[in-house]
């Protein structure tokens, strides 16, 4: 008996190791080491994923592209990244839909923040951000 309690309570931290707060915490985490790579590891790797704000992006490519663009490109910073208020509303056993708000922190004092929908499918590889729909509350 002990030891099925013991496979349970070691059992746990992996089932919450994968989920869609686990992508956001080790993109969080990514991008406040400047590892571009690493956070859109987060995103679908597939020309099939979208991406709204001020304009629709298609494709992973694109939207790494982006990201670099915007925020490694000249006079460009990508400054302190902090996610908040998540809430996961679980669609089914491999889709999931996640809210919250996202804030930047940059060296100049400036605190660009705003709020985000995401959709995430369960692949074998793990969750992913299929869509992202980000808005800026400036």
């Amino acid at each position: 008996m002990r030891i099925i309690l013991l496979l349970l309570a070691l059992a746990a931290p992996l089932a919450a190791q994968d989920s869609p707060i686990h992508v956001l915490q080790q993109q969080q985490s990514a991008w406040n080491h400047h590892d571009l790579e690493t956070f859109m590891s987060g995103y679908w790797n597939s020309p099939d994923l979208t991406f709204f704000s001020t304009k629709k992006t298609s494709g992973w490519q694109a939207t790494f592209d982006k990201y670099r663009k915007t925020y490694e490109g000249e006079g460009h910073e990508m400054g302190t990244l902090d996610f908040s208020d998540l809430q996961v509303e679980e669609l089914s056993p491999k889709a999931a839909f996640v809210r919250g708000s996202w804030k930047l922190t940059l060296s100049d004092g400036k605190t660009p923040h705003g709020l985000f929908t995401l959709i995430f499918r369960k692949f074998p590889e793990g969750w992913k951000i299929v869509h992202d729909h980000s808005s800026s509350l400036e």
